[in-house]
């Protein structure tokens, strides 16, 4: 049975640091687990990124598409990597996918900016929060111009000011052994 858990918080909450743990700590434990960056899909479907909320609804449409696709066909556990501004985007995903979890990547919204002022040049803009602070962004930001609507019941939630995002993907881990792999043979 292949699972699909979506890792969702501001960002900055770690999503991306965890899931790059869990990514390690699942080939060491010989569990199959594709994960989907919503910064590489979004690099592809929109080159020059807005963050507008019509910009959104499709990127997020696209990754659960992708997703349910994956697991639905039996081909892959998939982990999604995406902020998930928007309830409605995870819910389309619980909606379809069967076997489906919601991760909450809790952290405060001071140390999502701290942590994302810091961030490298990379897939994703750098200085996103201080760019929507003063105008210079053409969409919204999560948590600055749009809110992060945060889940209400996730199967798990963790505490990433608190925990490495090792440790945050060893609770993760643990959270799929109990639920997907005790059954397994």
């Amino acid at each position: 049975m292949n699972f699909c858990m979506w890792i969702t918080g501001l960002p900055g909450s770690g999503k991306t640091a965890v899931a790059r743990e869990l990514e390690r700590i699942a080939d060491e434990g010989h569990v199959d687990l594709l994960i989907l960056h919503l910064d590489e899909l979004r690099q592809f479907l929109t080159p020059e990124p807005r963050y507008t909320d019509e910009e959104r609804e499709l990127v997020y449409r696209a990754l659960v598409s992708l997703a349910e696709w994956l697991v639905r066909e039996g081909r892959r556990n998939v982990l999604i990597d995406a902020t998930g501004n928007r309830q409605a985007f995870r819910d389309l995903a619980r909606e379809r996918i069967h076997e489906f979890a919601e991760i909450y990547l809790n952290c405060p919204l001071k140390v999502c900016q701290e942590r994302e002022a810091g961030r490298k040049t990379g897939l994703v803009e750098t200085d996103l929060y201080q760019k929507a602070r003063t105008h210079q962004l053409e969409g919204k930001m999560p948590g600055v111009t749009t809110p992060y609507e945060a889940p209400k019941r996730p199967e798990l939630e963790i505490p990433t000011q608190q925990l490495s995002p090792r440790e945050s993907a060893e609770q993760i881990m643990n959270y799929v052994h109990s639920r997907w792999l005790s059954t397994v043979g």
